[in-house]
């Protein structure tokens, strides 16, 4: 883990527009100062927006959506970025790429979600499906969040976020 006591978590995912941008702000929000949430894509589109229906899920529940954008993993391979504990791919694109190198050495967790922004159904369908996604993302984030992480090496960790991905 890092030197201070929050774990900085990074969720990765092709576009950064629905899936890791969840996870990102839900985290942020149930981490009670423990965990630092980053979202990033492999290939972001230019100009690419979180998707509004993310962010309109994100609201209904009651999680500030300020600041969220979609941004390559580039940024996190940086010199300059902060240094990551666990990298978690929530899509199943994203897990099979070609990771960069990054720096410290993270633990790295496969967590796959259905994309909620696929498909061609009604509005009503589209904000279920991110709905759904929203509440898969919080049954397993409510898991990590209660880890006795001060008592777990990066080892644990890793172990226990790939057990997750079963939950």
């Amino acid at each position: 883990m890092s030197d201070t006591k929050t774990l900085n978590v990074l969720f990765l995912c092709t576009h950064n527009s629905a899936r890791s941008i969840l996870a990102e702000a839900l985290l942020n929000h149930m981490g009670r100062g423990h965990f630092a949430a980053f979202s990033a894509g492999s290939s972001p589109r230019a100009q690419q927006q979180p998707h509004p229906l993310a962010l309109e899920t994100l609201r209904s529940a009651g999680i500030a959506t300020e600041g969220l954008h979609s941004k390559s993993w580039d940024v996190f391979a940086a010199s300059d970025a902060p240094l990551m504990d666990l990298v978690i791919t929530v899509c199943d694109n994203a897990a099979g790429e070609v990771c960069p190198y990054w720096p410290g050495q993270p633990a790295t967790a496969h967590w796959g979600y259905a994309d909620p922004s696929a498909g061609d159904g009604s509005d009503d369908e589209k904000r279920a499906a991110f709905t759904q996604t929203l509440y898969q993302i919080r049954r397993r984030l409510e898991l990590l969040v209660n880890l006795p992480l001060a008592s777990l090496g990066m080892l644990s960790i890793q172990k226990e976020a790939r057990r997750l991905a079963q939950s």
